[in-house]
């Protein structure tokens, strides 16, 4: 019987990991006998079952003498590797590894259907299929042609390469042929990686008129791939690459462009993006990122990123349960108009360490922590071109007390270290040096509040009194020049972002937190704060919320419910209720539509380097028509100026055999080295061949 069984396996080309397996073999029929000619027939119902293979069928005839197998259908075989063969009925010879399978569709991985008249066995390896039609559209018995199917004369498909070879072959769309190709080769949808065409797209701009990219994959081994984009057009010509590479402790991958256009003729532009990441021995992690441009137009006319710095670093780092240690170098490039990257600290060197002790004998948490800095400009002139180094240490102590009334207790108190090196400035002294002792208590009192529907709600005042001694150094602000007051910050001894900067003298920071959080509905967050200082610190800008001896009060919450909205709200208002600084983020999702949007307010602060007010929003959107259809859309718009600044449309459909995309955007902003532009995008993929296949299945019905 196991005999039989495996016949049947090698005579439908099934892997010899199945054929040669020690599992037992199973075979299931209605009847079972040996006729007088001594073919063994099973008839009835008959399946058999070898490990993940599963054939069935009506009946299975096997001439044990001649080695004859003829199997009736309909048959059915599954290997369990996402191929399926069905045909009317099959006869093999006797030499096992060539026969004949007549009526036959071939499905690979539930995506590429392959039917045709006849499918010949070759050597246990080929598959040659005649008259065939090939499609990853479902096909219904109602007479209707697939969106797309490739038509050939015969297809030879290579079970153990995963290719599948055309002859003759053309491609239709309903019944109506577009191309005829002599030849053609694609790779099986089993097949995760081969070297072949992926789905190419056409672009069209303003700038660089209509274009088409067609991109080309090659495998270098199993751990690198190469993926070569060339894309043409009027006004350009391009060469895409992406390279890729694993490793067993990590991985790097390179994304650029080399570019000769009518744009800056005389010129090769183009750019090159880079990262990776290794886990090396002792729990530490190298990483890297190389991002480096032509000109400063090159990402606008191309769209290939939005970036107007850029930032390329090495970076060392180990981090522990109680101790964090990381080394980093950075070079930035600005592309913005009207920044000079001589007058930039475009070279930068950045350390940390801290560590972490738990004394059992006091309780708490001893805190060590050292911070190293140095940045440097390629101007030799004097001020503009400064560079400062640094070193800033802290050790603290941190010990939190809750009582039985509910009260909670938050006690630190440590001292800093601080110091400095200005060079090429000769209106700041060169070397600096302070030590600022600090201390802080906070209390906070939680308490909650159950409601009869399940709701329930916390509502914790807190009040923290900090002292930080001495007084600032007199050096240049190279790196606190932006502050955020926000509920992240509210209780920091500092406020400002990097420690050139610390406030100093006593404060006082009081806030109250309260939200709700109902299963059956809405949740809310609300924070409200503000601070309170002995002495005014001039280093705080006038829109930071910070400035004087009281600071502007903070605003902030959130609510969000199960019907898909989202609204996040901050804002900074002074005494006067003028407000400095705003910004609201909010989604909504409701049946097919979802919308998000951004509004932000920012006063006016020339010691920001901001001469007018930035009002500005951002919406975009999805709609889905039905299960193909959906449509997009987005737009940011200048309100201060009464201007758009960008927007887009995009249409896709989608379905279980192709995918398409269409995108409209239009770029209206301009400066000298850019200008308005309005770009095309058109995208196409064959579901089952293409790189646009994804993870989700789309299915139509073949319903009346």
């Amino acid at each position: 019987m196991r005999r039989l069984l495996l016949t049947l396996l090698v005579a439908l080309g099934l892997p010899a990991a199945a054929q040669d397996s020690d599992r037992p073999a199973v075979l299931v029929a209605d009847d079972l006998f040996i006729t007088r000619d001594r073919e063994l027939v099973a008839q009835g119902n008959v399946e058999a079952f070898q490990g993940t293979t599963r054939i069935r069928a009506s009946a299975i005839r096997y001439n044990d003498e001649t080695g004859a197998l003829v199997i009736e259908g309909p048959i059915v075989l599954n290997d369990g590797d996402g191929t399926v063969i069905l045909a009317d009925a099959a006869e093999l010879d006797q030499g096992l590894q060539n026969g004949l399978l007549r009526g036959a569709r071939m499905v690979l991985n539930q995506q590429v259907q392959i039917a045709a008249v006849q499918i010949d066995r070759v050597e246990g390896r080929y598959s040659q299929l005649y008259k065939t039609a090939v499609t990853s559209c479902k096909t219904c018995n109602d007479g209707e042609l697939p969106l797309w199917q490739i038509r050939a004369r015969r297809v030879v498909h290579d079970t153990e390469a995963q290719q599948l070879y055309f002859d003759d072959a053309t491609f239709h769309i309903r019944s109506v042929p577009v191309f005829y190709l002599p030849r053609l080769r694609l790779p099986d949808p089993t097949l995760d990686r081969a070297d072949g065409f992926l789905a190419p797209s056409i672009r069209t701009t303003s700038l660089l008129g209509t274009g088409l990219k067609l991109p080309y994959f090659i495998t270098l081994g199993e751990s690198r791939d190469l993926t070569l984009t060339p894309y043409l057009s009027s006004s350009t010509r391009t060469l895409e690459f992406r390279y890729r590479q694993a490793f067993t402790n990590g991985d790097i991958e390179f994304d650029g462009a080399y570019t000769r256009d009518d744009q800056l003729p005389d010129e090769t532009r183009g750019y090159l993006f880079g990262e990776g990441s290794f886990e090396l021995e002792r729990g530490y992690k190298l990483s890297f990122t190389i991002e480096a441009v032509s000109d400063s137009s090159y990402f606008t006319e191309y769209g290939y990123s939005d970036e107007d710095r850029l930032r390329s670093d090495l970076t060392l780092s180990r981090a522990r349960r109680d101790s964090f240690v990381r080394t980093s170098l950075y070079n930035f490039e600005t592309l913005r108009p009207g920044e000079l990257n001589s007058t930039l600290p475009t070279v930068v060197i950045d350390g940390e360490f801290e560590r972490r002790f738990f004394p059992k004998a006091w309780g708490g948490e001893l805190r060590f922590g050292l911070e190293a800095h140095s940045h440097w400009r390629s101007s030799d002139v004097d001020v503009i071109g400064r560079d400062v180094s640094r070193i800033n240490g802290s050790l603290k102590y941190l010990r939190r007390f809750t009582h039985r009334s509910g009260l909670v207790t938050d006690a630190q108190v440590g001292t800093t270290f601080n110091f400095f090196d200005i060079t090429q400035d000769d209106t700041f002294a060169q070397n600096h040096s302070d030590i600022a002792p600090f201390a802080a208590v906070g209390l906070s009192y939680p308490m909650a509040r159950r409601e009869a529907g399940g709701a329930s709600q916390v509502l914790t005042p807190v009040v923290q009194l900090g002292w930080t001694d001495g007084s600032r150094l007199d050096i240049p602000n190279e790196e606190s020049t932006r502050v955020e007051f926000d509920q992240g910050n509210i209780l920091s001894l500092s406020r400002f972002p990097r420690p050139d900067r610390r406030e100093r003298g006593t404060t006082a920071a009081v806030a109250v937190n309260w939200s709700r959080f109902d299963p059956n509905g809405w949740d809310t967050y609300v924070a409200v704060g503000q601070v309170f200082r002995s002495i005014s610190d001039p280093a705080f800008t006038d829109t930071s919320g910070l400035s004087g001896v009281r600071s502007d009060v903070l605003l902030a919450g959130q609510i969000k419910n199960n019907a898909g909205l989202s609204l996040t709200a901050r804002t900074l208002v002074d005494s006067d209720f003028d407000i400095s600084k705003a910004e609201l983020r909010g989604g909504w999702s409701f049946g097919k539509t979802t919308v998000e949007g951004t509004y932000v307010w920012l006063e006016a602060d020339t010691a920001e380097d901001r001469t007018e007010a930035i009002s500005e929003v951002s919406l975009d959107g999805s709609y889905d028509i039905n299960k193909q259809w959906s449509a997009s859309a987005d737009v940011r718009y200048d309100v201060q100026n009464s201007t758009a600044a960008t927007a887009g449309l995009g249409l896709t459909y989608n379905n279980e055999c192709v995918s398409v995309d269409l995108s409209v955007r239009r770029r209206y902003t301009s400066s000298t080295s850019v200008e308005p532009s309005t770009d095309i995008g058109f995208n196409i993929g064959l579901r089952g061949f293409s790189a646009s296949n994804g993870t989700e299945r789309y299915e139509r019905s073949c319903g009346k």
